[in-house]
């Protein structure tokens, strides 16, 4: 007898040899997720295998444990780890193969959730009796209530929620500390069988479920009888109410693609807190522009391609085909030009859809938005902006043998201009002719320094925008021009903190000066004639209503036939990038522009951040939704507040020379031009012009001559 105890004891004690020990238990640290947070502290994201972001039991109402306790053990406070007549119910369950319910306390599915790997899930005897020696062991290092907490916390509450303050957080929109007893039955009906009980995915199962728990909560003496009728009431939610990176999605998953490559799984189970560059608002504000972009191009006359809203919703299998989605993509970045903090990104329409980055990973043609670099390399060989270049066809042979025959977007000539005219009104011709003059290797060579790293050729067309480039890439080199010449890198990751709180990587912003200053300060200029008289004019200051107040400079980009429109532009502290296309190459619609499709999102966003929005607009905005709080709220305030200051103007620096010439020559100006055609002119020392304009074709000349300065003209 007492030989076959002894033998008994030691298999008991060897049962569990992979068991967590004591010590190991008292030592246990949950997997937690990773908090992804914006430039401000608001938290944006959390990645993780299991989502789980751990509460107290002191933190939450009374009725959330007392839930768990009715449904699943409600002898909790009174045994010491093991319920005899549940676990025996479980046994006789195992050996007959009838299922007649769960035997396990919560202290045991506690010991099963946070030891899955070492106990296993497989419905044995000997699974069951390996989970009572650890349950055993809890009970020994635990108090009831630190038991109740930790499985609370440790619970899969289904679709990889794990944890009450997650599951609350995607069931309910709400902290854990806020569930009424509805929501609390709810999240204690659903682990027994996660699936089962999603009220996402069975509805019906459950609400039977949560009601059941109302009432034995009730029988239980944790609730009135009186209310459970009231509570079973309450809907049921049937979809998830905060979205997986909601916010930014592609910002985020770009960010954790960059901290998985240097973290690894600790990204997903040490609970690091990264702190990101995304500014929330400034987010949202591009999000709003870009979909009355997206609006404004499928209401256009003649748009041909299907429309998003006849797939919203739907699964990805049923919309993507070959890795292409059927209705109109966009990007659009935004950028703190001084630091390459990104402070925006949309990398594409609907994330669900299709998870492709394009504002990191597409390559596009730029379009006329390469045209800078032309001119700035232009500038920086000394040649000033009121240098002429002849609009006039050329024919141009190509590597292949043939011959190449520019156009002009509007198919005419207009003669002899400026170079500064030219970038304004975006002539090819003139475009095409300056690198020409100066060297496409040297416009190359810029464009590389300036931050385009696609492969850049050596081509006439290249010019006028023939290569691709990243969207990502054309915003990075865009901040040389408000930056004065030095250009800096994009990135979205600030900080990254251990579960303690010690800072374990805390990149710099990489800033390369590439350009001199008083070269690019006269770039800018030409860049800002764009944007308040030329392409971009009627889109952001008259569309738009961006008022002149905010110094504003960029260019538009059209490729062929419209299958790319972007805008880059900058302020002296803001710079964004905006693209829209299909993926598959196509035309967008008849006629797209940069100008008339992208600029205006550029614009609406700009105004969006230094003005905000007024309360009436705000109001409209929201009163679609038929979300009467969210009327409200706004209706209480003065709308939106603006994001930013607006930046003062940008000034002329010293080394530069200034002259009053004539618009239409280049000459310096004189009595024998018309004072609406004068303006003043930015030059390198050393390039400024010598003649005088006399232009013989106006009427000009009946004006008397001036006789009492004494001045020549």
């Amino acid at each position: 007898m007492a030989a076959g105890g002894g033998v008994a004891w030691g298999s008991w004690r060897n049962l569990c040899f992979d068991c967590p020990s004591v010590a190991q238990i008292r030592t246990f640290v949950p997997e937690q997720t990773s908090k992804l947070f914006s430039h401000d502290g608001k938290l944006i994201a959390e990645l993780g295998i299991e989502s789980r972001t751990p509460v107290s039991l002191q933190a939450l109402p009374e009725y959330v444990p007392q839930a768990f306790i009715a449904v699943e053990d409600k002898r909790f406070y009174r045994h010491r780890g093991v319920d005899p007549r549940g676990i025996l119910r479980a046994i006789a369950g195992v050996v007959t193969g009838r299922n007649r319910g769960g035997g396990s306390t919560i202290t045991q599915q506690l010991a099963r959730n946070m030891f899955v790997q070492r106990i296993g899930f497989e419905r044995r005897l000997q699974r069951k009796l390996k989970e009572l020696q650890v349950a055993l062991a809890l009970e020994r290092s635990y108090t009831k209530d630190q038991i109740l907490e930790a499985y609370i916390n440790q619970i899969n509450y289904g679709h990889g929620w794990w944890g009450i303050q997650t599951a609350a957080r995607n069931y309910f929109a709400k902290n854990a500390s806020d569930l009424n007893p509805a929501e609390a039955a709810l999240l204690a009906a659903i682990p027994n069988l996660p699936r089962a009980y999603s009220p996402i995915l069975n509805p019906e199962n459950a609400r039977r479920r949560r009601n059941l728990v109302l009432r034995r909560m009730a029988e239980q003496g944790f609730l009135e009888p009186e209310d459970v009728e009231r509570w079973q009431q309450e809907p049921i939610p049937t979809e998830r109410a905060v979205a997986g990176g909601a916010t930014a999605p592609y910002f985020v998953e770009w960010v954790r693609q960059i901290l998985d490559d240097r973290f690894g799984s600790q990204l997903y189970t040490a609970g690091l807190r990264i702190y990101t560059t995304l500014d929330v608002n400034m987010q949202k504000a591009a999000e709003a522009s870009m979909q009355m972009g997206w609006d404004r191009i499928e209401a256009r006359p003649g748009f041909e391609h299907p429309i998003y809203a006849d797939y919203a919703g739907l699964p990805s299998d049923s919309v993507v085909t070959n890795g292409l989605t059927p209705y109109v993509q966009g990007v659009f970045i935004a950028l703190d030009p001084w630091t390459g903090a990104v402070r925006a990104l949309l990398g594409g329409r609907d994330f669900s859809h299709s998870k492709f980055n394009r504002a990191t990973q597409a390559k596009r043609q730029a379009g006329s938005g390469f045209k800078p670099f032309v001119y700035t390399a232009a500038i920086d060989s000394r040649i000033p902006a009121t240098h002429i270049v002849i609009d006039a066809p050329v024919v141009l042979m190509q590597v292949d043998g043939t011959e190449w025959r520019p156009q002009n977007f509007t198919q005419k000539f207009d003669g002899p201009m400026t170079i500064r005219d030219g970038l304004r009104r975006s002539v090819n011709m003139i475009a095409i002719k300056l690198a020409d003059e100066i060297g496409m290797e040297s416009v190359a060579q810029l464009a590389r320094r300036m931050g385009i790293r696609t492969q850049i050729e050596r081509f006439p067309s290249t010019a006028i925008g023939a290569s691709e480039v990243i969207p990502i890439e054309m915003a990075e080199a865009y901040t040389t021009y408000p930056n004065m010449g030095t250009k800096v890198r994009p990135f979205p990751v600030l900080r990254v903190e251990n579960a303690r709180g010690q800072i374990i990587w805390d990149p710099q912003p990489e800033r390369t000066e590439v350009l001199d200053s008083l070269v690019t300060r006269i770039a800018v200029d030409l860049l800002k004639g764009v944007v308040d008289g030329g392409t971009g004019y009627l889109a952001i200051r008259v569309n738009a209503g961006l008022p002149h107040e905010v110094a504003a400079a960029g260019k538009t980009g059209t490729t062929n036939e419209g299958t790319d429109v972007w805008f880059n532009g900058f302020t002296p502290n803001l710079q964004a990038t905006v693209w829209f296309g299909m993926d598959l190459p196509v035309p967008v619609r008849p006629n797209a522009t940069g100008g008339g499709d992208a600029a205006p999102v550029w614009g609406d966003f700009m105004r969006r951040v230094y003005y905000g929005v007024p309360a009436t607009a705000a109001v409209e905005a929201v009163a679609a939704t038929d979300d009467t709080e969210a009327v409200e709220a706004v209706e209480a305030t003065d709308g939106i507040d603006p994001i930013l200051p607006v930046p003062e103007a940008w000034t002329v620096p010293p080394g530069l020379s200034t002259r009053l010439v004539d618009r239409k020559t280049g000459k310096l100006a004189s009595r024998w031009c018309p004072e609406e055609e004068r303006m003043v002119e930015l030059f390198l020392p050393g390039t400024e012009p010598t003649e005088f304009c006399d232009r013989q074709d106006l009427d000009i000349f009946r004006i008397p001559p001036d006789t009492t300065s004494g001045r020549k003209p």
